[in-house]
């Protein structure tokens, strides 16, 4: 039986907990799906067409997500077109365990979030597409295909207005009226009532559509910002139902305070080290932050200071406490979550 996600804990023992309900038909043979010999799904088999010849988005899907978009849509390339105010507050939502998230409060969070969260179902029809996301929360988008503008004069909502059209076999959306309480990530980056969202959507087979978001933005980014991703189609199951139920916590929300780290320090820390398991940790310094690139399961967000030695994830419970040598360089990491401590000694020499 699939759990609808339990939104992340944090070092604040911030816990979002969601009721679902029991679904009867999570292995149920969807109709009309091609398959192998062996039973298989053909992801690879042609897409779908409606009877007016566009191909046809519908069915359920999830995104795999490999860039970790959810936590942080300002990474890589566009690491560095954030506004200098937009940074500080994504920072200050870290440091305080995103204890004003919207999901904190039961709320939805945006398009570019959603988008990549979990399930979500597309059901298209002629005259508009309809867009379910299964967590949190079971909200839903329509997207009208039939000719109409966008709204002169949108009364802002969390996730705005949308119109599409069809560029050749792409779904191009064009959405705004966003308001200005969303959070375009799981991190805390900012939505602002200026974002102009342009999404394209190509089902280049039965498996899988691609996913092309642009966010133009000159309040929150210096320049407009284009994430890629993909959606896997998910045969053979359904969404679940999704409620909220964790606004009786934020009376028990704690926030630590984050303290400054002198740069100098941080170039000691980054480096090269093995873990138990014989993989490499690498953790590097960027925009004045260290960030861990590689060797566990944290996205690409910057951990923040609670000591000179000891740093924490804003987005997972871990905890990392360095040990360094008289000259205050580190020669080891000690690594916490809230089941397992181990410890990665340095390879690396300074």
């Amino acid at each position: 039986m699939r759990a609808v996600r339990v939104a992340a804990t944090t070092g604040a023992l911030l816990v979002a907990l969601c009721a679902s309900a029991r679904a009867q038909w999570l292995n149920y043979p969807t109709p009309g799906v091609p398959r192998t010999t062996d039973g298989k799904v053909n992801l690879a088999a042609p897409a779908p067409r409606t009877p007016d010849g566009k191909p046809d988005l519908s069915g359920v899907w999830k995104s795999p997500n490999a860039d970790r978009l959810e936590a942080n849509i300002a990474q890589g390339a566009n690491a560095g077109a954030v506004q200098p105010w937009a940074q500080a507050l994504f920072d200050k939502r870290l440091g305080d365990v995103r204890a004003d998230s919207p999901r904190a409060r039961c709320l939805p969070l945006s398009v570019p979030f959603h988008n990549v969260f979990d399930l979500l179902r597309i059901v298209q029809t002629p005259a508009l597409t309809v867009v379910m996301y299964e967590a949190p929360n079971n909200v839903f988008r329509t997207v009208f295909t039939d000719g109409r503008d966008l709204p002169a004069d949108p009364n802002p909502t969390w996730l705005g207005y949308s119109i599409g059209r069809w560029d050749g076999d792409t779904l191009v959306i064009t959405s705004t009226g966003f308001n200005e309480l969303g959070w375009l990530d799981f991190g805390g980056h900012p939505q602002s009532g200026t974002l102009r969202l342009t999404e394209r959507l190509h089902r280049r087979d039965f498996g899988h559509i691609d996913v092309q978001m642009t966010l133009d933005d000159s309040h929150v980014f210096t320049k407009p910002i284009t994430v890629a991703t993909q959606l896997v189609l998910q045969p053979d199951t359904e969404l679940l139902e999704s409620f909220c139920d964790n606004e009786r916590d934020l009376s028990h929300f704690t926030r630590s305070e984050t303290v400054a780290v002198p740069l100098e320090t941080l170039n000691r820390y980054a480096g090269l080290y093995q873990l138990p398991s014989g993989k490499d940790l690498v953790i590097t310094v960027n925009s004045g932050s260290l960030i861990i690139t590689q060797g566990i399961n944290e996205p690409a967000l910057p951990l923040m200071p609670r000591s000179a030695t000891q740093f924490v994830s804003g987005i997972t419970p871990t905890g990392l406490e360095f040990v360094t040598d008289a000259n205050g360089n580190a020669t080891q990491v000690i690594i916490r979550t809230t089941d397992s401590q181990l410890t990665a000694v340095r390879k690396d020499s300074r």
